[in-house]
């Protein structure tokens, strides 16, 4: 009989388990309700709700409402929806399609799966995600990850480079730490999460990849699909893109602390008698009267007599060169603009501290609030009116993710409602959202050792990969002394950053003459270089502005399906077709140099490699003078004749070297007035040119120039590097063969001549610019 009752009693509560378990299947079935409601998908789960929504070709928005509540939207992506389209869509039995992808979504719990245009899984919610502070998706094994997080000045790089498998603090950390809650894979996707916590980490192993830290009432978050320039399209269009730098910014700059007046001119007038280019000068502490009242903001007239007045800024503006200066986030305390700021509410919540400069007490400033912003502005505009037009913000990283980002918004919004003029800055980390405020990040306070210049290329290719990617550095080193060899390598490899300055400790100078004549001579042919490249480097600028493109990119961003590549620093892409490879190891005569898949071409000496496999490049230690270069087939590349600043010379010659290949290629040449924002109003000039090597005969076409700008510019030099050529017909018709170069810049017409260089045979055209041209050469 007791047998009997404990059979009974375990069958009935089998049964009732499982009618506990269907019930609950049943009820969570029910309970949740999906359908489309205008251009969003909507599902709700009791009082919750989650949000689908579709912009553009590419990107997918999910939002989920504890109670229907949404909270605002943190700095990560604010402003968002004026910058991208809502799609619609048809939505059948669960499913939604997206321009080649499938998205599914589960009827039953409400979770999304993503799937390429062959079915096959690319990304898909975990099940179990609640939401409430994390997020979690499954991936496919094999999956490599970038983004997250870059490093900071005493953090050790080498044994992670680039890959992010591990996943990472997404953070904005300090001294040249760049982050954000982002993470991309070269598999095809993105995610983007709308978060600003000081504890968001994303955790990846080889099966799920998972967001901790949500800083909001709603979780929100952003799947980006496709190649990793369609991720990056997508990134800076929901994060923000960068507006344009002055162009002035991509030439070479000179920081320095322990400088007066009589030295700054001096220093400008040798780079001016020696024939090295420079475009700016940054000052440190020196230029401001730190310490006394309003002393952050104003000039050091013991140091700077002439530097309030404007008079010096006028002197140098004369010599072709801008002035740039630090801006900190205190103010000193006892002061009257210290306590009309502590009156008012203006300070972060902490302790006032003793300022290791003045010695005296000083606070930070709480940049999150709108009005110490604007405060902050209306106190800079004098320095702005005298000269100081460039901001070089530093040690606003001890606060929170979005101090500095703050107070560049406090400098970059009061200057865009002052002035027409484009605002350039310098910043020591980066919180993605930052690049709205034309935010440029450098790698910190770094040693001057061959170790820490080689520990940079990781730090730059790691914050691109974030999107902080307009990167520089201290070249030089910051402590310390560089060796002549270090010192002269640094240059080489700086000169293919996108921010190109030398800096050094106090009293410490960074000047090429400095370090002996053959580190002035080296660096000044890696400096003309440089600015030989002013064309091809600024039609990246616009180019990063229009569709997320960057200048510099690890080879992952251009070959994502190259194993060779995957955690590859020793080279990047520089545009589309420069790969750049510094020696950055003292002593080395040889150097060992992936070289992706196609035909390379050393820039240098003509040399043409196969891509795909390593390549035994010789170093000469003698000399110093090998920076390895390399030209992709197909390159459109454009460049001037060498000036001594970007704005020295009206330019109205552009030289274009063209490598055709068997395929067409393109560039999108661009110019502007290089100084305001009217490029928003369609005032600039841009050309597509496009070459393709058709085997028996090479065709350049020259579309119709969009925008209202127009340029100095009359004519494109074309150099096209290809054998057996002799006859050139622009629009159907033959123009003149001559002799050289010298009659063909004197010629008034469109004409061309032979030649012969380092490449081997080339035709020279010379074509009018700004015209709608299709160029047969056969």
């Amino acid at each position: 009989m007791k047998k009997e009752m404990t059979a009974f009693l375990l069958v009935f509560f089998i049964i009732l388990l499982a009618f506990i378990f269907l019930r609950s299947r049943l009820g969570s079935k029910s309970s949740i309700k999906v359908f489309k409601e205008g251009n969003r998908i909507v599902i709700k789960k009791g009082e919750d709700i989650k949000i689908i929504e579709l912009y553009d070709y590419n990107i997918i928005r999910v939002n989920y409402l504890p109670k229907g509540e949404e909270s605002q939207d943190t700095l990560v992506i604010q402003g968002f929806q004026t910058q991208v389209t809502k799609k619609d869509f048809e939505f059948n039995s669960g499913d939604i399609e997206l321009d080649g992808y499938r998205i599914k979504i589960n009827e039953d719990t409400g979770m999304i799966s993503i799937f390429d245009d062959e079915n096959k899984l690319i990304l898909k919610e975990d099940e179990k995600n609640t939401y409430k502070d994390k997020v979690k998706f499954i991936h496919n094994a094999g999956d490599n990850f970038y983004g997250i997080d870059s490093f900071n000045v005493d953090q050790k790089s080498s044994f992670k480079l680039i890959l992010r498998n591990s996943g990472g603090n997404a953070i904005a950390g300090k001294q040249g730490h760049a982050g954000g809650p982002f993470v991309w894979s070269t598999s095809g996707y993105g995610i983007l999460v709308d978060s600003d916590s000081e504890g968001a980490w994303f955790d990846i192993n080889d099966e799920y990849v998972e967001f901790l830290g949500n800083s909001k009432r709603d979780f929100e978050y952003f799947v980006f699909l496709g190649e990793p320039k369609d991720i990056f399209r997508a990134l800076f269009k929901i994060s923000g893109r960068y507006p344009l730098f002055p162009k002035w910014s991509i030439g070479f700059m000179n920081t320095e602390w322990g400088i007066d007046e009589r030295e700054l001119i001096e220093t400008i007038d040798t780079y001016r008698k020696k024939e090295i280019p420079i475009d700016a000068f940054v000052l440190d502490f020196d230029w401001k009267a730190w310490g006394e009242e309003l002393g952050e903001f104003r000039w050091n007239q013991k140091k700077f007599p002439n530097g309030q007045s404007g008079r010096l800024a006028e002197i140098l503006r004369k010599k072709g060169i801008k002035l740039a200066g630090i801006f900190k986030p205190r103010i000193h305390i006892d002061t009257k603009s210290g306590k009309f700021a502590l009156e008012k509410g203006y300070f972060v919540d902490k302790k006032p501290y003793e300022d290791y400069f003045s010695k005296k007490l000083v606070n930070d400033l709480d940049f999150s609030k709108e009005e110490v912003r604007k405060w902050f502005f209306e106190n800079t505009k004098e320095a702005f009116d005298s000269g100081i037009i460039g901001y070089w913000n530093d040690e606003a990283d001890e606060v929170n993710n979005t101090q500095f980002l703050n107070m560049q918004r406090a400098l970059y919004e009061g200057q865009r409602d002052y002035t027409n003029k484009r605002v350039w800055s310098l910043n020591r980390n980066f919180f993605l959202g930052s690049q709205r405020y034309s935010y440029g990040i450098w790698s910190g306070d770094i040693d001057a050792s061959s170790y820490t210049m080689a520990a940079q290329r990781e730090r730059l290719l790691s914050s691109v990969n974030i999107g902080a990617v307009k990167w520089g550095m201290d070249t030089g080193g910051f402590r310390g002394e560089p060796s002549e060899e270090t010192y002269i390598r640094w240059v080489q490899f700086s000169a293919f950053t996108p921010i190109f300055r030398v800096h050094g400790d106090l009293n410490q100078q960074r000047q090429p003459w400095v370090f002996g004549k053959k580190a002035e001579d080296l660096c000044r042919e890696a400096i003309r270089l440089r600015y030989k490249l002013i064309p091809y480097i600024y039609s990246y600028e616009r180019k990063l502005y229009d569709e997320g493109f960057p200048l510099v990119r690890p080879l992952v961003f251009d070959y994502p399906k190259d194993k060779n590549v995957i955690n590859y620093v020793d080279a990047w892409m520089f545009g589309e077709y420069l790969l750049v490879s510094p020696v950055v190891e003292e002593g080395q005569t040889e150097k060992e140099i992936y070289l992706p898949e196609g035909e390379w071409i050393d820039y240098f000496k003509g040399t043409v490699y196969k891509g795909g496999q390593n390549i035994k490049y010789k170093v000469n230690l003698d000399t110093l003078e090998d920076i390895p270069l390399f030209i992709k087939k197909g390159a459109i590349i454009p460049t001037q004749d060498v000036a001594n600043y970007v704005e020295e010379k009206k330019i109205e010659n552009i030289y274009l070297d063209i490598f055709p290949d068997y395929k067409w290629s393109f560039f999108d040449y661009y110019d502007d007035d290089g100084e305001t924002y009217n490029y928003e109003k369609g005032e600039y000039f841009k050309q597509r040119i496009g070459a393709i090597d058709a085997k028996d005969y090479v065709e350049v076409n020259i579309s119709e120039k969009e925008g209202s700008f127009e340029p100095h510019l009359k004519y494109y030099l074309i150099r096209l590097h290809r054998n057996n050529l002799n006859e050139v017909k622009v629009n159907d018709i033959s123009i003149t063969k001559l002799n050289n170069l010298e009659e063909l810049l004197s010629f008034e017409g469109e004409g061309y001549f032979k030649t012969r260089d380092k490449f081997g045979e080339a035709l020279c055209i010379k074509i009018n610019a700004g015209l709608n041209k299709n160029i047969i050469i056969k």
